[in-house]
């Protein structure tokens, strides 16, 4: 009977054991989904941006250098104005309104503008969102210079077998950098049932995001026929670049392209569950790094006497090349831009005029021919307000700084 009673005991620990493991296990994914839910309230999306490892698993980076890339200080006055669509807006009035974080301006690779604030600080890491695609871009060059991903005109499923099944399969890889894959797939941000948001509970609650990608079965339109902004197809380029280098994004493109700009801080990723990076959105840097990041893509992919990214690649995925947009997108701010691989062209760009974009007020913009690179990082609840204007109102203000400076 003691022994019986010996095992009992031992069954109900072991119980209370696995109970209380599972209950933490739970915890955490509800606490994580309880600040993802209040990740863009007003009054937390400001420290929430400059903190994203409290809220998601992540994996750092280490590619800070103890000999970061120089930018010497040349302080010049930003414009006082600039004008949209007939209207004169004061800058002061824009950085204000448009909930600006950080903002650091090269000329020529020398700090002519750098400002913080709402309480934020030089040093912190920002999260890039949507601008990450424009690295996971440059990274994807590098492994097609290395012979890594001989032909862009190649299914996806050649890498990525598990895609067969989904509404992946027959888009090349091609298609996929022109966000043209033709898969349906609901990019509203602010709606709280689309796939954009399902996919990011996937990310709190620690689930697959491979697994995501491999259940979208659904497709609106052939692959390449149509462009249609969704965020997920830069996730399939990731699946590609992870099978055609047998390493990590994050492994591949900090030895690769981060270590090589010699930035002044580690950058870290966000990931699923599984430790696969959020690359459509998860890069998380400091101001002064993006804008590095930028001045190297303005230098056509050449940084400190190195060439980082081929610059054939710099030209040819900063070249309008996608399809049109479908009709749902087309008179709208993305519509009304043009795309190359995963960055975007403003209207009637000059040659070497481009942008990286995130969503909430994230841009990297370059103009090579003024020698201007302007990094941006914000907290804007207000960035799809009105008919997509925001998007473009900023496209003219960088415009506008970049002929101001560029002057000087």
């Amino acid at each position: 009977m003691r022994r019986i009673l010996k095992w009992v005991l031992r069954g109900l620990v072991l119980v209370v054991l696995v109970a209380g493991v599972v209950a933490a296990f739970n915890y955490s994914k509800i606490q994580r989904l309880l600040r993802v839910n209040s990740l863009f309230t007003a009054e937390n999306i400001v420290g929430n941006f400059s903190d994203m490892q409290g809220m998601f698993f992540n994996t750092e980076m280490p590619v800070g250098s103890d000999n970061p890339t120089p930018l010497p200080p040349n302080p010049q006055a930003l414009p006082e104005s600039f004008t949209f669509r007939g209207e004169t807006h004061r800058v002061a009035d824009w950085i204000a309104e448009r909930n600006l974080t950080a903002m650091v301006v090269l000329k020529n690779g020398q700090l002519a503008h750098e400002s913080y604030y709402l309480g934020t600080r030089d040093t912190d890491r920002r999260i890039s969102w949507s601008m990450a695609k424009s690295f996971l871009s440059a990274t994807f060059g590098i492994a097609v210079a290395e012979g890594k991903i001989p032909s862009l005109d190649v299914p996806v499923t050649d890498y990525v077998p598990s895609l067969k099944s989904s509404a992946y399969d027959g888009a090349s890889i091609r298609n996929v950098l022109n966000m043209a894959s033709g898969i349906r797939f609901n990019e509203d941000y602010l709606d709280y049932n689309s796939d954009i948001n399902r996919m990011g509970r996937v990310l709190a609650f620690g689930n697959s995001m491979d697994g995501f990608a491999e259940g979208l079965s659904e497709r609106d339109r052939e692959p390449g026929t149509r462009r249609q902004y969704v965020s997920i197809d830069t996730h399939v380029l990731g699946m590609v670049l992870r099978a055609a280098t047998g390493r990590s994004v994050p492994d591949y493109m900090a030895e690769k392209l981060l270590a090589p700009l010699r930035l002044e801080a580690d950058a870290y990723y966000l990931t699923d569950g599984f430790g696969t990076a959020f690359v459509l959105g998860g890069l998380n840097m400091r101001t002064r790094d993006y804008a590095r990041f930028g001045l190297m893509m303005a230098l056509g992919g050449s940084l400190n006497g190195t060439q980082i990214v081929p610059a054939d690649w710099v030209v040819e995925s900063t070249t309008q090349s996608a399809p049109p947009p479908y009709d749902g997108e087309k008179d709208t701010d993305t519509g009304l831009l043009g795309y190359g691989y995963q960055w975007w062209l403003p209207p009637d760009a000059a040659p070497g005029e481009f942008l990286a974009v995130g969503i909430y007020g994230q841009y990297t913009y370059i103009n090579s021919a003024k020698g201007v690179v302007i990094a941006v990082n914000g907290a804007d609840r207000n960035f799809r307000d009105g008919d997509g204007r925001v998007l473009l109102a900023n496209v003219e203000m960088f415009r506008e700084i970049a002929a101001h400076i560029g002057n000087q």
